[in-house]
């Protein structure tokens, strides 16, 4: 195996002014760690990809490296990318194999056995804040992560599904991160046994990654109906109905849409049916997902949107109608407008709404934390909250959702509330 890393390796050229490194959205010192994997040095390698993650081994496996770094990539202009997700992946699981190497990396590159007597509470345990965690516990900050769940990952355990990433990889990241000391109290879930007015009084700054998990609607006709859901949530609590002998149709175009659907396919559907208003080459999900998704039997109808649910008290029917892609002024890309008199209805069972999460703003008003317009958590440009000792980031702040995304907000707000606390 590593003869065959080895050789992708010195595929990599090297490149003066890396573009895989602006792919990335964690920017990663890709070429540089590559380099030593070329050498067979996997703990030079390893440590490189410390100073800006600690989620190798699962953002190696998970990340959409075609649309990110490999989409950079200088070798895939004429040719087939560097694969750098692989390489990465490989690194991170020879790391998970050495007790404490997070630890000892940490160490040698400055970490202080001892903290420095500030504290810095960490609400929720997904991406954002165990990297967030990772980072203050390297500045030399005690660190508590309250994590409303038995256990931590978040969207890592709840929401990627075991064929995508499995547990047994997560539960390894987790333990390393928590070997640097970090203290956790589970099953402390904000606004219900836990409070942000009760830790401003124990800590010096708060981190709020809750992520967004609440599910959006599209505000159509029958949404209401029995045999709706919402893509984030089923995945996380996984309460599936049996799906055996039923049809079910996916709206949406991300990783999450895919999950949905190849997790219910595998549940044994028997028509599993994605919708997405625009083409497929404008889907936002990992194109390696989409295709994994067509071989497992999963349909796709592109340029479709979805009008009205249709049904007694439980889905019966969905209605669609068909659209076209137009250039309007002042938007990045082609707009989805729907065409005139072409509706038509598709028999359904259940439908899964995969259109993205929202923060719960309800909650988090309760909380005196201001939302913005987006209506996500507002903070300015050092992640800092309507409440100055409060700083918040990843999904709950609307960032882009991906793993890495969330993950490169928790150790950039973590930069900023070390900054605060050696103001203050």
């Amino acid at each position: 195996m590593k003869e065959e890393i080895k050789e992708k390796a010195e595929y990599c050229l090297n490149c003066q002014n890396p573009q895989c490194r602006i792919g990335c959205p964690l920017g990663n010192h890709i070429p540089d760690f590559i380099a030593q994997v070329k050498q067979g040095d996997y703990q030079k390698a390893y440590e490189i990809l410390c100073e800006t993650t600690v989620l190798p081994a699962i953002c190696g496996r998970i990340c959409p490296h075609q649309k990110q770094c490999q989409g950079k990539c200088i070798r895939g202009i004429k040719g087939e990318p560097v694969s750098i997700g692989e390489i990465e992946k490989t690194v991170g699981d020879w790391a998970l194999e050495k007790e404490d190497s997070l630890l000892n990396c940490y160490l040698k590159q400055g970490m202080p056995k001892e903290t420095n007597g500030k504290k810095v509470a960490v609400i929720g345990g997904g991406p954002a804040g165990l990297t967030a965690s990772s980072f203050l516990r390297k500045s030399g900050y005690e660190v508590t992560i309250y994590e409303k769940q038995k256990d931590l990952g978040g969207i890592l355990k709840r929401g990627i599904p075991e064929f995508r990433l499995s547990k047994d990889i997560v539960e390894k990241v987790i333990a390393q991160i928590l070997s640097l000391g970090i203290h956790v109290e589970y099953e402390k879930e904000l606004g219900k046994n836990l409070n942000i007015a009760e830790l401003e009084k124990e800590y010096d700054a708060i981190f709020l990654s809750i992520g967004a998990n609440i599910p959006r609607k599209m505000m159509i006709e029958g949404e209401e109906l029995e045999g709706v859901f919402g893509g984030n949530s089923l995945l996380e609590l996984g309460n599936h109905p049996d799906y055996h002998g039923k049809k079910v149709s996916i709206i949406g175009g991300g990783n999450v849409a895919m999950d949905c659907a190849r997790t219910i396919k595998r549940l044994g559907a028997e028509q599993v049916v994605v919708i997405y208003r625009r083409s497929e080459e404008e889907m936002p999900a990992e194109v390696k997902e989409i295709e994994d998704a067509k071989q497992e039997g999963v349909e796709f109808l592109f340029l479709t949107n979805i009008t009205k649910v249709l049904g007694n008290e439980k889905v019966e029917q969905i209605e669609c109608i068909k659209t076209m892609l137009v250039e309007k002024e002042g938007e990045k890309r082609k707009v989805p407008v729907d065409i005139e008199d072409s509706n038509y209805c598709i028999p359904m069972d259940y439908v899964v709404m995969a259109v993205g999460g929202k923060a719960d703003k309800e909650m988090l008003k309760e909380q005196d934390i201001a939302i913005g317009t987006r209506k996500y958590v507002s903070v300015d440009e050092n992640g800092k909250t309507s409440n100055q000792k409060v700083f918040a980031g990843g999904d709950v702040v609307g960032q882009t959702a991906t793993v890495a995304w969330a993950a490169r907000d928790g150790r950039e707000v973590a930069k900023k509330i070390v900054e605060y606390l050696e103001e203050n």
